[in-house]
């Protein structure tokens, strides 16, 4: 079982050569069969329980081999703990932060952000859950399924110009169904993040440990396990239907897809 069976990611790996040659040649030294994703899972692991600054360490990256081209996505380790600090400190009264986060361990984010000069994140993270909007990014053609020694998975993975088209197209329908809100807003924000990185990047988002989650929920229910998983469709089809105004056609997408993902969401609920 991977060290944090609960996070799904979304990444963007841009060409080797749009990084400085320094990080070139530190990344060239990173076999593409390197199990980084268990590295990176297992120092994240670490540091929820030992109170250590994230760029004490050299950062990884995880690689990727598409036509004999290399492609990377920077772990952005210090960059995603200081989002996600300020995402913790948004959520909670300034006076009660200190009951949940230790001061050495925001002075420890803190010092280390200071050192980042990009602070642009090749990945983002989400527990327990995937977001619809990223599903919006994919076609069912871009779905990989698998088994391998930490059980089945689910990638998905397109061009990031393909990715920007549907991202656009989703937001459009959104906004025109709903108008300015936090929906249209989260779709924009994603699609600003997309807007950052070269233009010959890739597009990922693993499932991670999730896959394994919505694995035995689907056996639950009755259906043939990952095989049964319509999340790309299902979201496809309720832009689609935002898109010629037809509500019901919107609805049924969105109600399968938020189904099936709470389910795997209640899991987090019986541990």
């Amino acid at each position: 079982m991977r060290p944090t069976p609960y996070v799904a990611s979304l990444r963007v790996y841009e060409p080797i050569q749009s990084f400085q040659a320094a990080d070139q040649i530190r990344w060239n030294q990173i076999l593409v069969t390197s199990p980084t994703g268990w590295d990176e899972q297992s120092r994240a692991l670490k540091r929820t329980i030992l109170s250590e600054s994230p760029a004490l360490k050299p950062d990884g990256a995880h690689i990727l081999e598409v036509d004999g081209k290399k492609y990377i996505a920077p772990w952005s380790t210090t960059a995603r703990c200081w989002f996600a600090l300020e995402d913790f400190k948004s959520s909670l009264p300034q006076p009660i932060i200190k009951y949940f986060l230790p001061q050495t361990l925001e002075d420890l984010i803190q010092q280390s952000s200071e050192v980042v000069e990009d602070k642009v994140s090749h990945i983002i993270s989400q527990t327990w859950n995937i977001p619809p909007r990223w599903f919006a990014l994919f076609e069912p053609s871009d779905r990989i399924r698998g088994q391998d020694q930490n059980g089945v998975f689910t990638i998905l993975r397109t061009s990031i110009s393909n990715a920007k088209q549907r991202c656009t197209f989703a937001h459009e329908a959104v906004k025109n169904a709903f108008g300015i809100g936090p929906i249209e807003g989260e779709i924009a924000d994603l699609l600003d993040w997309l807007e950052l990185f070269d233009s010959n990047s890739i597009v990922e988002c693993d499932y991670g440990g999730l896959a394994t989650y919505l694995n035995k929920s689907l056996i639950e229910n009755g259906e043939p396990g990952l095989e049964a998983d319509t999340s790309i469709e299902d979201v496809n089809r309720s832009l689609a239907g935002l898109a010629v105004g037809d509500g019901a056609l919107a609805g049924q997408g969105y109600e399968r897809l938020v189904r099936r993902w709470r389910r795997v969401g209640a899991y987090e609920q019986a541990m």
